[in-house]
């Protein structure tokens, strides 16, 4: 069945809000009594009352899997156990620690926010969802959890699991990806919580829509709500939630040259600006706008400019390596050049000269050390 046909189906409905009243009371029993009985899904932060760490946990969180996050979690317990430490930490450290992670926007973030609070509150989290939600990189939901899992707050969770089982429970077409959908959802979700409970209710939305009503191949069979879901009952699981943006991608070409001196040492820079890995560190860089043939590397204008004179002979060059981000593809190239003695260009001042053995103290991003790990590389 088309979405237009199940968006004809709900247009006979006059008031959504007033079809799930008599339902609404049986979801919400229901899925606490699935969290209770049968929620076996197990995480280092559920339960947590400590401010500062479910906030460290919701940030590392965002756009990563549980999976993934787990153990960034635990060693940002262990090597920052409270929010003062992590505050007066050296900056280098931390993104270090973050480092494969992605979205470092996150991890400025976290610094950002946890110097303020120390600073404004003497380390002392604020307890209300309006005051937490004004720290930076935190949004409706991180505050929504906080305040809940914290201090027992009636603020409903939405995230895509939350959306998820919402839509295809009530069958709502809504798309999640409007202004519209999330006033909705957030109305939607706000008006099933359990306010008794608000933190044990926002887990178990969220746990049932991970390991039960799952993106695929949700476990519709045997699931507690199937008889009254909407989706299940109609077959339009696989149709729901609704989205109504494509974002269109885009895919790069980095070439990274990996200038040693003669004694050892390689030259690297911090990136700035407002592009990716912003705070991470690079080899030289040259973005191209597309693939070059490896015979070409040594010819292009790019190594004419920034050699000039300077004698240098390449070693060898890598692979092509790839990381996929939210909106962009990246593709990198790493070419391993040797000089006699250091380079002599008026840029040098942006570049820092490490010996090979210290590179692990510096955080770079997972396309870089992908090629540190495994330093595959061949002569052409």
């Amino acid at each position: 069945m088309k979405i237009h046909l199940i968006c004809s189906t709900l247009r006979k409905t006059k008031n959504f809000l007033k079809t799930y009243n008599s339902t609404k009371l049986d979801f919400t029993r229901k899925l606490l009594k699935w969290n209770r009985e049968s929620n076996k899904r197990m995480m280092p932060w559920k339960g947590e009352k400590d401010p500062y760490k479910i906030w460290l946990s919701e940030i590392i969180l965002q756009q990563t899997r549980v999976e993934q996050g787990w153990s960034y979690y635990e060693k940002f317990v262990n090597a920052f156990p409270t929010i003062h430490q992590l505050a007066k930490a050296p900056e280098k450290k931390i993104f270090k620690l973050w480092e494969g992670l992605g979205y470092y926007s996150r991890c400025r973030n976290l610094i950002d926010t946890a110097k303020k609070i120390v600073k404004d509150c003497g380390g002392k989290f604020p307890a209300s969802y309006d005051e937490i939600k004004k720290l930076k990189g935190i949004g409706p939901y991180t505050a929504a959890a906080i305040s809940s899992f914290a201090f027992d707050l009636p603020n409903a969770v939405v995230d895509g699991n939350v959306e998820r089982v919402l839509a295809r429970y009530f069958g709502v077409t809504t798309p999640v990806d409007t202004t519209a959908g999330k006033n909705f959802y957030h109305q939607l979700a706000s008006a099933l919580l359990d306010k008794k409970s608000p933190g044990i209710y926002n887990q178990a939305i969220m746990d049932f829509g991970a390991v039960i009503c799952k993106p695929q191949n949700p476990q519709c069979t045997g699931c507690v709500q199937s008889k009254d879901c909407m989706a299940f009952k109609n077959k339009w699981v696989s149709l729901l939630p609704v989205k109504s943006k494509s974002i269109a991608k885009k895919t790069r070409w980095f070439y990274y040259f990996i200038i040693e001196t003669n004694d050892g040492r390689l030259y690297i820079k911090k990136r700035e600006g407002k592009d990716i890995w912003k705070n991470l560190y690079e080899f030289v860089l040259w973005e191209n706008g597309q693939l070059m043939p490896q015979q070409q590397i040594p010819e292009s204008d790019f190594v004419t400019q920034f050699f000039g004179k300077q004698k240098f002979s390449i070693a060898g060059i890598s692979k092509i390596y790839k990381q996929q981000l939210t909106h962009q593809t990246i593709h990198g190239q790493f070419i391993h050049v040797l000089l006699k003695r250091p380079l002599s260009f008026s840029e040098k001042k942006e570049y820092l000269l490490v010996k090979k053995n210290k590179l692990h103290q510096y955080p770079f991003p997972k396309l870089i050390t992908a090629h540190l790990q495994n330093p595959v590389q061949q002569l052409f």
